[in-house]
Order: C-alpha cells, then structure tokens, then sequence
C-alpha cells in the first residue's frame, strides 16, 4: 500500500498520520502523540488495513497496539461512541487482514477476544492507552471489543 492510496473520506489527521506513515516505513508515525487523545506520551501505533465488507476496497487506519504472543493486539474503542467502528464490522466480514508495524508488513487473522482473555488484554491496553476505560464507560452497554491480530503463517 502506498501513501497515494489513501482513502480520501478519512479526517486530515488520520490522512497524515497514514500518509506520514507509510511514505517512511513508519520512522515518522509510528509513535503518535497521546496527548493529541486525551493520553500522555508517545504510543505505538500500527496500520491495519482491512477490507470494506461493502466497497471491497483495502481500508487502512493507524491504531494504538500492544504485543500478545508473538502477535498485536487493537482495541475498537470509537472513542466511546455506542456502535462499533467500521473497520471492526469490516474484520468480522473478513477476518484476514493486512499489519503494517514499523517497516514490518504482514498477513494477519483477526479475532475478537472474550472472556479472562479479553480481561486480561483490555487491562494491557488501559495501561498503554488511559483513555480507553473512560470510552467503555461512554459506550453504555456496548462492550468495547479487543482484537487480537495472529501474524498468518505462509
């Protein structure tokens, strides 16, 4: 995926951010500022790109990650909102989905973590991302999924 094809419905930050990102193999955009979020301190950030489960195209974003197992973790937080962002409905149409940390790119599969898993993982992540309990708490009765991306093997 290049810079060029960047979809152009996204905000101008998220734009730059992707675009920053992927013109230099992530050396400027894989850290973001959390302070931009509500967070403090720079955080690690990755490119997933799904596939629009009704355009059929490749859709990428950045999102904050943590490492589990040899794979990463996201969190589809929406920033509290009370429907689940588009890139989750996405993997849940299609679970094979594109990683891009750093220089590093690679086929992954998705999945959504429940249980003491999801438990233990969401507690990781609000300790990368403070901001996240705040969100679960405005999405009411949705519960905030976390997914867990499994490096594919070849």
């Amino acid at each position: 995926m290049s810079a060029d094809t960047i979809p152009a419905h996204l905000p101008d930050w998220i734009r730059d951010h992707l675009k920053r990102y992927l013109e230099t193999d992530g050396e400027d955009g894989h850290l973001w500022d959390a302070s931009l979020g509500g967070g403090s301190g720079m955080i690690p950030t990755l490119i997933l790109t799904t596939t629009g489960r009704k355009s059929g195209n490749a859709l990428p974003l950045p999102l904050i990650y943590g490492e589990l197992d040899g794979g990463y973790v996201v969190i589809a937080s929406k920033g509290g909102a009370p429907t689940h962002p588009v890139w989750y409905l996405n993997l849940v149409a299609e679970p094979e989905v594109h990683v891009q940390v750093k220089a590093k790119k690679f086929r992954a599969r998705a999945r959504t973590a429940s249980g003491a898993e999801r438990a233990t993982i969401w507690e990781q992540m609000v300790g990368i991302y403070a901001p996240y309990a705040e969100y679960q708490v405005r999405a009411g009765d949705r519960e905030i999924p976390v997914v867990v991306l499994e490096p594919a093997s070849d």
